[in-house]
């Protein structure tokens, strides 16, 4: 689902990669990790985004980062479970009916009033696309992250970006990010959870400035 924002940041970068995670293997964060980092640049200058689901890998490539990495993006993500759950419970997920929750339901809690047809279409698309275990697997996985002291090594200029309606995350996910990154800056945009896919210019815009800082 990052058609459009990728489209946006290739008129202004040389090059714009997704890593895309495999929809049929159960991954870990460590396993996606070491996925993520073989798939960036070998030397030239670059910013690693991690989004949602994918924060918590971004924070641990950060905090021990390649040389060629010049910066961290983190778009509507979490550094420890974002549910306040016991971490025992994290394993009901297991459990969760992935397959026929409501698509208007969905929408709901990840695009909001910023849902469009296109966007459901995407969103439908896009989970029909990854097996329900690994689905599963990616929630349980998600209620147990605890990357927040790895937030602590993170020397690299950081850029938050939040959204006004995340109906998803609490503000509570996002400020644990920049309590534990002193020199974090949070941009605020005007959208839902899924930021970059419902308002993919003004993403583009606030990266685009951040990375020109940077020199990338």
């Amino acid at each position: 689902m990052h058609s459009a924002f990728v489209d946006v940041l290739s008129s202004v970068f040389d090059s714009v990669e997704v890593v895309s995670y495999p929809v049929d293997q159960q991954l870990d964060y460590l396993a996606l990790e070491r996925l993520v980092r073989t798939s960036m640049p070998s030397s030239k200058p670059f910013v690693l985004l991690g989004e949602s689901f994918s924060g918590p890998v971004a924070i641990s490539i950060a905090a021990n980062p390649p040389k060629n990495l010049m910066g961290l993006v983190l778009s509507t993500t979490f550094a420890t479970s974002p549910i306040l759950l016991p971490a025992p419970f994290a394993a009901l997920a297991r459990f969760a009916p992935v397959r026929t929750l409501p698509l208007h339901l969905l929408s709901w809690f990840l695009l909001g009033r910023w849902a469009t047809p296109e966007l459901k279409t995407e969103l439908r698309s896009a989970l029909k696309m990854v097996s329900p275990d690994v689905l599963r697997f990616r929630a349980m996985a998600a209620l147990r992250a605890n990357a927040l002291a790895r937030c602590k090594e993170i020397s690299l200029p950081v850029l938050n970006l939040s959204a006004s309606s995340d109906r998803l995350l609490s503000r509570r996910a996002g400020k644990k990010i920049s309590s534990a990154i002193a020199h974090c800056t949070t941009v605020n945009i005007s959208g839902p959870h899924l930021l970059l896919q419902a308002v993919p210019q003004a993403c583009a815009q606030a990266v685009f400035e951040f990375a020109s800082q940077l020199g990338c």
